[in-house]
């Protein structure tokens, strides 16, 4: 796994792909590729934390990449490092020229740099992709372009791939990213409701910073990721209407035709499609008997794809 480190840490010279680069879809991957040709210096892809719009304004930014999840994704590109810029105030200061001395140059000693045509930073949002370059080249560093990937529909961007997600679109949204989507927990104890109803569930903790689809049940596969074995899952995300509508969301997942002791095992889940919506059900066997078809329906569409 390559490493995830900060500035400082960083092996140098340095290469640099510079962005957020959430989702890494294809036209991500343009810039990326830029930098790991051959030339001089570490091919790095860097990149800040948490997101400047959470420190600048206060929104919460859902991630489709957690850090820890993209080392997987770019060791097999050519990059041999991750750098978080530690995202603050004092950061967000710093006008354009400063930014490029002080932290691409001085700290990360970069000999390349590639970023995407829209790409901005500095105070306010001041430096543009042109002027990067205009900076950077009194330092003798070459900057490449990349133009923005457009498909039929449009720019290639991570908003994108999340109202896809968010629609419950898991194809198009695996389309987009040129992969299938999923997210990871820690298998944690429930309340045993869904034994008692004859459906036990494992009850998901996954990372609050990570982007999930749509509220509803879907069909799934889910594995260890230390067994890599993939087990067909029907899948509930969000409250228990018909338990307790004020419940907060929750993931729990129900393995078909398995019993598995996994309290305290990290899962990787990969939602296949949505089945339906989430409903509430006058009394607790309707909700079993509609488990039932759920199980029934996604253990029929996840036998096609095996």
């Amino acid at each position: 796994m390559i490493p995830l480190c900060s500035p400082k840490q960083a092996k140098v010279p340095t290469a640099l792909a510079l962005g957020t680069f959430d989702g890494l879809h294809a036209g991500h991957l343009q810039v990326i590729k830029a930098i790991t040709k051959e030339g001089p210096g570490v091919p790095t892809v860097v990149s800040f934390w948490p997101h400047p719009r959470e420190i600048l304004f206060g929104e919460s930014r859902l991630r489709l990449n957690l850090p820890e999840e993209k080392t997987s994704l770019l060791e097999p590109l050519g990059i041999k490092q991750l750098v978080l810029i530690p995202f603050d105030l004092n950061l967000a200061s710093l006008d354009a020229e400063t930014f490029i001395q002080e932290i691409l140059i001085k700290t990360l000693k970069a000999r390349r740099i590639a970023v995407g045509a829209n790409f901005r930073f500095g105070r306010n949002r001041q430096g543009d992709s042109l002027a990067l370059k205009e900076i950077a080249a009194k330092s003798k560093i070459d900057v490449s372009i990349i133009p923005i990937l457009e498909d039929s529909q449009g720019r290639m961007s991570s908003s994108r791939i999340r109202h896809a997600l968010k629609e419950g679109e898991l194809k198009t949204a695996a389309k987009l990213l040129g992969r299938p989507y999923n997210f990871r927990g820690i298998v944690v104890k429930g309340k045993g409701l869904g034994r008692k109803l004859g459906w036990p569930t494992a009850n998901l903790e996954v990372n609050g910073r990570k982007f999930l689809p749509g509220l509803g049940v879907y069909a799934a596969w889910v594995w260890e990721e230390t067994k890599q074995l993939r087990l067909p899952a029907v899948m509930n995300l969000g409250p228990q209407p018909t338990i307790n509508p004020h419940s907060p969301s929750a993931v729990e997942v129900h393995l078909l035709d398995q019993n598995i002791e996994l309290l305290g095992k990290e899962l990787i889940v990969e939602p296949l499609k949505r089945l339906r919506n989430q409903q509430k059900f006058s009394n607790l066997q309707e909700l079993s008997n509609q488990i039932g078809l759920d199980a029934a329906m996604a253990k029929s569409l996840l036998k096609k794809k095996v």
